[in-house]
């Protein structure tokens, strides 16, 4: 996932942070107390490849900046990934304001990748955006070399809507594909899980 760099300030996407629990996450506010297990799983610079925002080498400053950042919520809100039964932080997901409207963004700390965490994310994160704002497009991107985030996309329902460039703070100019869901391919989706 790479979240656009710049941000709007558009209040139609303005969203509360509740605390979401999925089968095997609790989704919840980034605080203090994740400081050191952030910084663990986010100095990494294969997960820093497919960001936009995020530094490499990333240390105690960058994590404080981080949490800063996401307590003032004017990029949108960010959440802080957990595991149900033990509260260990695995990585960040978070509905991003920009200029083509709200996108969808995740990260997972590499040694919880391939578990489905960032799908189970991102399903609560669409849900959610639907479902407390009148958005009629939620969008997402992921860099072209990153089929990990592609899969989780798909399994979102989201649809391809083209290619672009983006600057990413660690990979300079790389080339995205960008993906939209609207919101009655979303009505339409959810009523077909009920089945």
């Amino acid at each position: 996932m790479v979240a656009e760099a710049e941000d709007t300030e558009d209040e139609s996407y303005a969203i509360d942070c509740p605390v979401l629990a999925t089968e095997r996450l609790v989704m919840r506010a980034p605080r203090e107390s994740d400081l050191e297990q952030l910084v663990t799983l986010a100095d990494n610079r294969h997960v820093a490849e497919m960001l936009a925002r995020m530094p490499h080498p990333y240390g105690e400053a960058e994590a404080r900046t981080f949490l800063a950042m996401a307590a003032s919520r004017r990029a949108g809100i960010v959440y802080a990934l957990t595991l149900a039964g033990t509260g260990t932080f695995v990585g960040c997901a978070g509905l991003n304001t920009t200029d083509r409207g709200l996108e969808l963004g995740y990260w997972i700390g590499e040694p919880y990748w391939k578990r489905g965490y960032a799908t189970e994310a991102a399903h609560a994160l669409v849900d959610l955006a639907f479902q407390n704002t009148s958005i009629q497009v939620l969008h997402a991107s992921t860099r072209v070399i990153n089929p990990a985030s592609r899969r989780v996309i798909h399994k979102c329902g989201f649809q391809y809507a083209g290619q672009g460039m983006l600057n990413s703070i660690v990979a300079g100019q790389v080339p995205v594909e960008r993906y939209r869901l609207d919101r009655k391919t979303w009505t339409s989706l959810r009523n077909w899980v009920h089945f």
